[in-house]
């Protein structure tokens, strides 16, 4: 088997493995996809933008199934995109006004090292947002849009998506958890990823403008990534979700500090020294929590009429 073999074979089995991944999570896809490649040999900007093709196809799917389900606030996707749109296209020409060789390599490394330590950090702070909301009521009626908020949050995710391909299923969603905690979670989902094709699409197109699409690169993505997924979500309540999420963080915090030159051996040890640490403050948090719904519901029963 050439080299050339070798590397496609590999690429099928890593896109096999991280579709199954996102499909059982929801978590990955360009944070995991992309510097896979990367270690795979395949150049950054040709991983970004075959990883970012292959994502446009993974989610628009997805967006067409919330689409037809009614879940999408389409509203709030509309202005995300006012933002993210614009700065997702001017990603591959920023990267090209870097220059070539090595210059435009390291640059693009180091994006992705930095987008991947802010997607970790988003998926903290995920857990704890959620578990926040689970006390705070929901609300059946969408909460009032925040245009400049909302655009400036699109413009934050389209940068990274279009430096990058991290970004649009990490940042913007721990986002809207913040800035429309009375939001649904089926509607937040169902808007997060109709927003993301617009999104991604556009940072397709100017990737594919001035980078080209490999065959050799996109075709394994897609034939291993699709019964991944499917797989995934299949198998999704079987599978112990914390574990697997927190590895994900490891993951994602281990390889962002490798892409920024960090020793592999001392950014395993940062990455541990933090999932244990993490792992204190959560339980921490939801001992608090927990107390604190306990002391509400002992004044709620004191002060209930008799």
């Amino acid at each position: 088997m050439t080299t050339v073999d070798t590397t496609v074979v590999l690429i099928a089995l890593s896109a096999l493995l991280i579709g199954t991944v996102v499909g059982m999570t929801g978590m990955g896809g360009g944070a995991l996809m992309t510097p896979a490649l990367i270690f795979l040999r395949v150049d950054p900007t040709v991983a970004i933008a075959n990883d970012l093709v292959a994502a446009a196809i993974y989610k628009s799917v997805g967006a067409g199934v919330h689409w037809r389900e009614g879940s999408p606030n389409l509203r709030l996707a509309m202005w995300l995109g006012v933002g993210s749109v614009p700065c997702a296209f001017a990603g591959a020409f920023v990267i090209r006004a870097v220059g070539g060789g090595e210059d435009q390599e390291q640059f693009v490394k180091y994006a992705i090292g930095v987008a991947l330590l802010i997607a970790a950090s988003t998926y903290a702070l995920r857990m704890f947002v959620t578990l926040r909301e689970r006390r705070s009521a929901r609300h059946d009626e969408d909460p009032p849009i925040r245009p400049l908020p909302t655009v400036a949050v699109g413009a934050v995710g389209g940068a990274l998506v279009g430096l990058t391909s991290v970004g649009s299923g990490s940042v913007i969603m721990v986002t809207l958890l913040l800035l429309y905690p009375g939001l649904q979670a089926v509607r937040l989902v169902g808007t997060d990823l109709v927003q993301a094709v617009p999104l991604v699409l556009a940072a397709a197109v100017s990737h594919v403008l001035v980078t080209g699409v490999d065959w050799s690169v996109l075709l394994p993505l897609v034939i291993g990534a699709t019964p991944g997924i499917y797989v995934g979500s299949k198998i999704a309540n079987r599978m112990p979700q914390k574990v697997i999420r927190r590895g994900i963080v490891l993951l994602l915090f281990i390889t962002g500090l490798n892409l920024l030159g960090v020793d592999p051996v001392l950014a395993l040890g940062i990455g541990v020294a933090a999932l244990i640490a993490g792992t204190f403050a959560w339980r921490a948090l939801r001992r608090r929590y927990a107390r604190s719904g306990r002391d509400s519901a002992e004044i709620n029963v004191a002060n209930s009429p008799r």
